[in-house]
């Protein structure tokens, strides 16, 4: 059965939603970069370390969108559509390590509170609010059935709920001139970002190891075969992994009854038509054995 990418949207599409989003949030790093080093606040540039870590993303995003519409080759004969998981892979760690970061600052902040311009981190964070907001709207149609968008995708609810909280110590700061609010609310950002992080490395990484699709149970996949179609009597060395997010392979060795080239075709298109409608699986490899009489 041929490669197929039911669950994927226009790539065309995804380019251009990436595109415009690495431009805004470009844009909205900078601001809360020079935000936060005149108003001295540290959850305002720790915010902008993550729009700088979702700007690398998108772009590693956009550049692993753009290797998957490269076609099959003899070296790699699915295409290149793993780079997107390599990607999402690589994301992951290098949040944790700016994570890592934040927090020692944040730490230092603690034990020697700096005096924060509550007004300019404000105005500030309303801007980087209004970038997240509108780069969420435009990944959020298409990052459910892509793990690459979804990463990105992932950053882009990270910086929208951390722009909410600087805000929420920005009108606390203006109100009590409490600036330990500040470091404490990077603290948090940055725990938040390694939440998000560990799942995804940890979805990414069971894709690159082959593992089974979460989704998928193998012997109720097996049973459903045996019990919808009757001349399957049996099936044995089952083995399926994701390809690409939405992107599913198996092979198997089932055993028919006897019967001719054409009845065997028959049943090998039931199977995959069964295969792709319950279970999500749009490439098998199909060993047909015949059933021993006794």
């Amino acid at each position: 059965m041929t490669i197929e990418h039911p669950h994927h949207h226009n790539p065309l599409d995804k380019l251009s939603r990436l595109k415009f989003v690495l431009i805004i949030t470009g844009i909205g790093m900078v601001i809360e970069f020079v935000g936060g080093f005149l108003s001295h606040s540290l959850a305002l540039t720790s915010d902008a370390w993550h729009m700088l870590t979702h700007l690398f993303a998108t772009g590693m995003s956009y550049f692993a969108v753009l290797l998957s519409l490269r076609p099959a080759t003899k070296k790699r004969t699915y295409g290149f559509y793993r780079a997107e998981v390599l990607v999402a892979f690589i994301n992951g760690f290098f949040l944790i390590f700016i994570s890592a970061y934040i927090v020692y600052d944040a730490v230092l902040r603690f034990i020697s509170p700096r005096q924060v311009n509550a007004w300019q981190m404000l105005l500030v964070t309303v801007i980087g609010l209004l970038i997240n907001g509108t780069s969420t709207f435009l990944l959020l149609k298409v990052s459910r059935h892509d793990l690459n968008i979804r990463s990105a995708f992932l950053h882009e609810i990270g910086d929208m709920v951390s722009s909410i909280a600087v805000l929420a110590a920005g009108i606390i700061i203006l109100y009590t001139k409490n600036y330990i609010a500040d470091p404490i609310l990077a603290f948090f950002i940055s725990i938040l970002i390694v939440i998000w992080s560990v799942k995804l490395i940890i979805e990414s990484s069971n894709i690159l190891l082959e593992s089974t699709p979460k989704h998928l149970d193998i012997d109720d996949l097996v049973n459903t075969l045996k019990t919808t179609i009757p001349v399957v009597h049996d099936v044995h060395h089952v083995h399926a992994w994701t390809i690409a997010s939405g992107l599913y392979s198996m092979t198997a060795h089932v055993v028919i009854d006897d019967c001719s080239i054409s009845k065997s075709n028959e049943v090998l298109h039931k199977i995959n038509e069964l295969l792709l409608a319950k279970f999500h699986i749009a490439h098998t490899n199909i060993q047909f054995e015949c059933a021993i009489r006794k």
